[in-house]
């Protein structure tokens, strides 16, 4: 009986609680879900719950509710395009629909979701039974060259902000440009990380270049973040990072979080996957038939033609890994949900509880816990609120 007394002693206390409890318990968060992809879609209702049989969107909020996700960062994305006063006024028209069909979202859905403006507000938010709304920005390209314009995407809710996505622009280098123009941050991206800080905007160094990667942690007047990021000693890869460079990220106070793409090859060339896919990037000017029929096409398409993919083991060592390298105060989770996102075993939010359980069985304490899947992104949200603060004094 004491040999049995001191065998459930050694057992780490959460690991005989039921994980799943555990993670309802927990404030949870992701920082980077293209979700907003979806809300001009004819027929999609964020509200909706919608099966990976018969939709692609990887969220909604009653998927939110099973898979213990209280909220996130919800993205305004934009391709890059031509760095020309049209190419910048086209971008610019575009981020701004996407920000204002986040906000009709929000209206839509006032009784289960509701906009954070502050850490604070997550908090209480979730208190009251709903949903957290942040917005990003990936890619600062509509913002032409006038950064005065991060003004009004700040006061209507945008909270974190990328200068660059897969190609270079006249803000950044990017990790996925064959050559460099900038050599790290253009004179004007090192300005936007300046108006960022002023704002109370956290700066986000996913997609960017090593170089400007460096530059942003020792430009930045407060920790930076790395929305959706991995390692590159899971896969090599120029969207991940140096082991030595996740340890400067960390010792500078900034986040990771732990991206689901990039954690393994894509397998032969398939041009007839290829052209299904690419049909989905219309979704929103088909009716709803039409986007069923198109969806479908992939997904039967999928299932006689297996791809080649990371799995949940290869997410869950990139997660370990970025915990031994960077340290549990500097972890996050950030899986490109509906951007790319998802790996086998884990294809959508209600999968999430599973890197609880996982991290539960690893050894890791509801402190630690509560720092990645919340913690960490809150404290660079209050270090960003208090100095743009700071300087109003």
């Amino acid at each position: 009986m004491a040999a049995l007394a001191a065998s459930i002693a050694a057992v780490p206390a959460l690991a005989i609680q039921d994980p799943a409890a555990v993670h309802q318990n927990l404030l949870t968060l992701d920082t980077h879900l293209d979700t907003p992809i979806h809300f001009a879609r004819p027929g999609w209702r964020m509200g909706d719950r919608h099966g990976l049989e018969t939709d692609i969107a990887q969220v909604d909020q009653p998927r939110m509710v099973e898979g213990g996700l209280d909220g996130g960062f919800f993205v305004i994305y934009t391709s890059q395009g031509e760095l020309t006063e049209q190419g910048f006024a086209e971008a610019g028209a575009s981020a701004a629909q996407r920000q204002l069909e986040i906000l009709l979202m929000l209206a839509t859905n006032a009784g289960t979701l509701e906009a954070a403006w502050t850490a604070d507000d997550a908090e209480r938010i979730v208190a009251r039974g709903r949903g957290f709304v942040f917005q990003s920005i990936e890619n600062s390209y509509p913002l032409g060259e006038d950064i005065s314009a991060l003004q009004g995407f700040y006061d209507r809710g945008v909270r974190m902000a990328g200068p660059v996505h897969f190609r270079n622009n006249q803000f950044a280098d990017s990790s996925t440009d064959p050559e460099p123009r900038w050599n790290g941050l253009s004179p004007l991206g090192r300005e936007l990380i300046v108006e960022m800080n002023r704002l109370g905007i956290v700066p986000d160094g996913s997609h960017a270049s090593d170089d400007v990667v460096d530059q942003m942690i020792e430009l930045s007047a407060t920790p930076i973040i790395l929305s959706h990021s991995g390692p590159q000693a899971i896969f090599d890869h120029p969207r991940n990072l140096t082991d030595e460079r996740i340890r400067r990220l960390a010792e500078s106070g900034g986040v990771i979080a732990v991206n689901s793409v990039y954690l393994s090859g894509g397998g032969d060339e398939d041009t007839v996957r290829d052209e299904l896919t690419e049909r989905l990037e219309s979704l929103a000017a088909m009716s709803a038939e039409e986007q069923a029929a198109a969806i479908t096409a992939l997904r039967a398409y999928d299932a006689e033609h297996p791809r080649t993919e990371a799995d949940f083991e290869t997410f869950m060592a990139s997660v370990l890994h970025l915990i031994e390298v960077a340290g549990v105060d500097h972890v996050a989770f950030g899986a490109d949900w509906d951007g790319g996102g998802g790996v086998v075993g884990m294809r959508d939010i209600t999968a999430l509880p599973q890197i609880t359980e996982r991290l539960i069985a690893a050894g890791y304490g509801e402190d630690d816990l509560a720092k990645m899947w919340s913690g960490n992104v809150l404290r660079l949200l209050r270090e960003a609120e208090a100095y743009s603060a700071s300087l109003a004094d």
